[in-house]
């Protein structure tokens, strides 16, 4: 019986949850599966009903990363050909970072090489206890190359500098301190912190959120000039000025729920 690898389901809500359903296989990915996220993440950006995105995978483990079947195939590639493998991954990490939506890693288990980026990729991510990171590239003789940037983003560059070269295991809670997830919580309260996460942002408007996630993008590491400063006035005069924003603010003036708070 051939199982889909990943499962995409989105709710009443407008939640939707990408599964990486390869449980004997520890969630570990190679080209094709690669391909489906993309496609996947391409998919759920131009569905405005979807208000947050949830990447989570079944059996024990998060991801082991790298299939090693796939590692095999691509030892045996021409440059060229490692190249256009290498891109295809890095467009699938760039899609998932770029997602308009908020998105919640939801981490059990092993999450190794690749699985490290995915997670960095995530505007938030929900880890159990018994979680363990690795960048173990380099005891193989590789580099976590594609997935660089969105890791030094989470955990910074003097980390990297540790973690990259020494490919040390991290426990949960050192990926808390170094910024790698957001919370850590006990195997069996897994499922109520990414939903405690869910609910805080199903609160609040949803054109706001994906306004406020593009802000950060705008703001993070640029230059405070006067051209920055033009930007982020910008934004607030067209937000507020938007139904959305008339909306909230009505609702805050008069004491009520706003209208994209269900029953």
């Amino acid at each position: 019986m051939v199982t889909d690898t990943v499962i995409t389901d989105i709710d009443s809500r407008g939640v939707a949850t990408v599964t990486l359903n390869r449980p004997d296989k520890h969630n570990a990915f190679d080209d094709a599966i690669i391909a489906r996220l993309r496609e996947g993440f391409d998919q759920l950006a131009g569905r405005d009903e979807v208000r947050v995105v949830v990447l989570a995978s079944n059996g024990k483990s998060f991801s082991a990363g790298a299939d090693a079947a796939w590692m095999q195939r691509m030892a045996g590639y021409d440059y060229g050909h490692n190249m256009r493998d290498a891109e295809a991954l890095a467009g699938m990490l760039k899609a998932l970072y770029e997602l308009p939506q908020p998105t919640i890693a939801r981490v059990q288990g092993a999450a190794f090489g690749g699985a490290v980026g995915l997670v960095s990729c995530c505007d938030m991510a929900v880890a159990t206890e018994g979680a363990g990171f690795a960048l173990s590239e380099v005891r193989i003789g590789l580099v976590p190359a594609t997935i660089s940037p969105y890791v030094i983003k989470a955990i910074g560059e003097r980390a990297a500098r540790r973690y990259f070269l020494t490919a040390e295991r991290i426990d949960a809670r050192r990926a808390l301190q170094l910024g790698l997830v957001s919370e850590v919580v006990a195997e069996a309260e897994l499922d109520a912190g990414v939903e405690a996460l869910v609910e805080r942002l199903l609160q609040n408007g949803p054109q706001a959120v994906r306004a406020a996630k593009d802000l950060i993008r705008g703001v993070a590491g640029q230059e405070l000039d006067a051209e920055l400063v033009e930007d982020t006035c910008a934004r607030i005069a067209h937000i507020r000025v938007s139904h959305e924003g008339q909306e909230g603010l009505a609702a805050f003036l008069e004491k009520r729920q706003p209208n994209w708070i269900g029953n």
